[in-house]
């Protein structure tokens, strides 16, 4: 017995078996974000001060700047992932949502670069 329409089973229509995955990788980065998140307030809570001498000797650490590279790019691979989900769900018309997920990447990789462009020019003195 089966419980797909007869036009589902002609056609061949069912599950991209793509969810899972996509569902896995949200939760694991949340996981990841939560404990360098943690890290983070914690570490910046321990600084003397927030003027750029003392941040960048504290980015200087090798530990923290690639603690904080793993930070940025979990943190935009997770909001890629959550935003991906928001355009598939509400946005209706199929042009508009390949333009709008590929716009999408593009911005959140554009940033994640950035970002880490940031922290390593900081953390090696320039």
């Amino acid at each position: 017995m089966s419980l797909r329409t007869p036009l589902g089973k002609a056609l061949g229509l069912g599950s991209a078996k793509d969810g899972t995955g996509h569902w896995w990788s949200q939760r694991v980065t949340a996981a990841a974000l939560a404990i360098l998140g943690l890290w983070f307030a914690i570490a910046l809570a321990s600084l003397d001060g927030f003027d750029f001498q003392t941040v960048r000797l504290w980015l200087g650490a090798p530990l923290n700047s690639i603690l904080l590279i793993i930070l940025v790019a979990t943190l935009f691979y997770h909001s890629s992932l959550g935003v991906q989900v928001v355009i598939e769900d509400y946005v209706h018309e199929d042009g508009g949502k390949v333009i709008a997920l590929v716009l999408a990447k593009f911005i959140h990789l554009f940033a994640a670069v950035v970002g880490i462009f940031a922290v390593l020019r900081i953390s090696f003195g320039a």
